[in-house]
């Protein structure tokens, strides 16, 4: 799809809300290293090319393990994943796909189990804030920038 519009030029009003609120989730207690970690996933789910590149160049360039990023769409399988860590897909994949109708109650505890309550807010508007980015980017798609992100970019 060629881009017809360009959001990042004409969009900025509201991409300074949505900034804002990615600033917010920046300073949650909630490890930095998982909500990118579940930025990636999101992203993964969503097909945001732009996303993938720019958090899974951020996770490497914080000491990823790249076989974690290669697996992670099998993350359930997969003996890579704390409890943490699955705990918070399972509620990132949950809340990403809201054809589902409401979280399970078992993906619901389980995350309870993990997380604070404060910590389960902020992770929760992490995947809000990342869908959201996922969504601009899939509607106003610019195929020329993806690739080009370099870690730490937008810190």
């Amino acid at each position: 799809m060629k881009q017809v519009v360009n959001v990042y030029e004409k969009g900025q009003r509201g991409l300074k809300a949505l900034n804002t609120l990615g600033a917010y989730c920046h300073k949650s207690p909630v490890e930095q290293s998982l909500m990118n970690l579940i930025y990636y996933r999101v992203s993964q789910l969503n097909g945001c090319a732009f996303c993938l590149d720019m958090h899974s160049k951020d996770l490497l360039a914080n000491g990823e393990n790249a076989q974690r990023l290669l697996v992670l769409n099998a993350w359930r399988e997969a003996p890579f994943y704390s409890e943490r860590e699955r705990a918070a897909l399972a509620w990132a994949e949950a809340l990403t796909q809201v054809n589902n109708g409401h979280v399970a109650d078992d993906i619901y505890n389980e995350a309870l189990q993990q997380f604070t309550e404060e910590e389960l807010i902020d992770l929760t508007f992490a995947v809000i804030t990342i869908n959201s980015y996922n969504r601009v980017n899939i509607a106003f798609p610019n195929p020329a920038v993806v690739g080009t992100y370099t870690p730490g970019q937008f810190a």
